[in-house]
């Protein structure tokens, strides 16, 4: 517990650090974020914040991962198999913010693009995990369900790591919410994985809780910067990544909750608007609904946080009571 608690503190600091000289860079070289029309009206005053403030999140995530990896000798393949599929999907979302600010548009890789870069790198983990794990990494477990998907898994896991990539850059909409989140999501990670021995899991997620706390520092309202498709896209990768390595698929569910309702708010609306021309929201994601409905960002933020917590916090003591055989 000692060495997860270096590694938060360490991502902490190092995004701390990083965050001060690195908006001053971006808002000299004008990236910055250009805010789609068919945004809440309130928006269009963040047209023009400094993006790609996840470059700063991913580098104290690394450094902070290694670093401590290499004090607590865990700095194995399974670990760095983890980083560098962190790396390729910050990268995807940093040639998707690139595009973006050259353009001076909202609209960077075309969907299909994506998509395909992200099924690719998801193969990685997914063809690790079953060589490391052999028969034993088609078993799926949550409390006291446990069961065989067989050929299916390869599939499962490609949908875990694309889906949870994904969910969070579409949470990503307010100052502040895809960090929030994060930090309770990520912090679920570090215990569960503690509590089952995988204590390079534990380690990385835990950098990546104290990264997030720093990094809302520079993303709280009135956001500096925003982590941009750079920070979202590889946050999402990396919590399917380390979901499927550790062993705890399932408990994504309630660990992920806001991004999953987020993420269904948007199939919802738009099979619903396909199929019978009508709106079940007011805009789509979820978070723009509220807001049309008049709630302000902030208690949309906090609101959002908090049920993350309590979800969060609902696996964590879960998750113990079934590894420790008391339920």
């Amino acid at each position: 517990m000692i060495m997860i608690t270096v590694a938060m503190l360490l991502g902490l600091i190092l995004c701390l650090l990083f965050g001060v000289p690195y908006v001053d860079i971006v808002k000299k070289k004008m990236f910055n974020q250009h805010i789609k029309d068919v945004v809440a009206e309130q928006h269009k005053a963040k047209d023009g914040t400094p993006t790609t403030g996840g470059i700063f999140i991913f580098a104290a995530i690394v450094i902070a991962s290694v670093t401590t990896l290499m004090l607590a000798q865990k700095l194995t393949t399974t670990a760095l198999i983890i980083l560098i599929t962190l790396f390729f999907y910050a990268l995807i979302g940093f040639q998707d913010d690139y595009i973006k600010i050259k353009n001076k548009e909202n609209d960077g890789i075309s969907a299909r693009g994506k998509f395909l870069r992200q099924v690719l790198i998801a193969l990685l983990p997914t063809i690790f995990i079953m060589y490391l794990k052999g028969d034993a990494s088609t078993y799926l477990s949550f409390g006291f369900w446990h069961f065989n998907i067989g050929w299916l898994y390869p599939i499962f896991v490609v949908f875990i790591l694309t889906g949870a990539s994904n969910a969070v850059n579409l949470t990503d909409g307010l100052d502040g919410l895809a960090a929030s989140c994060g930090v309770f999501a990520f912090l679920a990670c570090t215990f569960i994985a503690y509590y089952s021995g995988q204590h390079e899991v534990a380690i990385i997620s835990a950098t990546v809780v104290g990264a997030l706390i720093g990094f809302l520092k520079y993303n709280k309202p009135k956001a500096q910067i925003f982590m941009g498709d750079t920070g979202s896209l590889a946050l999402g990768g990396l919590l399917g990544t380390l979901a499927v390595i550790g062993k705890f698929e399932l408990w994504l569910i309630p660990i992920g909750i806001i991004f999953i309702c987020e993420t269904l708010s948007v199939m919802l609306q738009v099979l619903s608007f396909k199929t019978t021309g009508k709106r079940i929201f007011k805009m789509s994601p979820i978070h723009h609904h509220f807001e049309l409905c008049g709630w302000s960002e902030k208690r949309i933020v906090v609101t959002f946080a908090t049920i993350s917590a309590i979800f969060s916090f609902i696996a964590i003591v879960l998750s113990y009571l079934f590894f420790r055989g008391l339920i």
